[in-house]
């Protein structure tokens, strides 16, 4: 345990203003999407572009993908969410149907195995496993967000559950603590969501 609290400490102080600025724009974001507020696209493709550098460095390739990829799907998620007809929103929170759940876990155990595939063959990653884990579930989490599916919220937590204690082992302890902050959001997201969604059939 005092090792743990000894890195934590040594990393913390080694944190850039870079990381520090990437985590508060990825807060903001995980804040707008509870809210359904199409601002959280802006603040996440800042944070997301930060973040590709950032785990460049560190060895995390599949989460530098994934941070690559949400930059992407950032640019069409704005697109979908912005898009009105007659002055009025075209897409609303849904739930998954059982198709819907099939193609999701199709998408994300490709998504792992392919991206465990390249990481173990193709770089030098320590945790190409953890890694290819993590970004799958991401993948699937932005994908359903863009779609605002309400399930969105339960691959976010699958996502940082796992990222927690991957980022920890890679010294990025601020990054860990914003997965820690992702994860009461997400829980929170997925209520809020909810909550809405059985209003909105009432």
């Amino acid at each position: 345990m005092s090792t743990i609290f000894h890195q934590f400490i040594t990393d913390i102080q080694q944190t850039t203003l870079l990381e520090f600025v990437a985590v508060l724009f990825g807060i903001a974001s995980v804040i707008f999407s509870r809210k359904e507020n199409i601002l959280v696209y802006p603040t996440g493709m800042i944070n997301t572009s930060i973040f590709i550098y950032l785990y460049i460095i560190h060895g995390l390739y599949a989460d530098a993908s994934v941070n690559l990829y949400y930059t992407i799907m950032s640019i069409l998620g704005w697109i979908l969410w912005a898009q009105k007809k007659d002055g009025q929103k075209v897409l609303f929170i849904s739930a998954s149907n059982a198709r819907d759940w099939r193609n999701a876990l199709i998408f994300f155990f490709t998504a792992w195995a392919v991206l465990f595939t390249v990481l173990k063959i193709f770089t030098n990653s320590t945790v190409p496993i953890a890694d290819g884990f993590t970004s799958a579930a991401a993948f699937t989490g932005m994908w359903l967000m863009n779609k605002k599916k309400l399930e969105n919220w339960i691959w976010w937590i699958i996502t940082n559950l796992a990222s927690i204690p991957l980022n920890f082992y890679k010294h990025l302890v601020f990054t860990s603590f914003q997965y820690l902050v992702f994860l009461i959001l997400a829980i929170m997201g997925y209520m809020t969501w909810k909550n809405k969604l059985a209003h909105a059939r009432h």
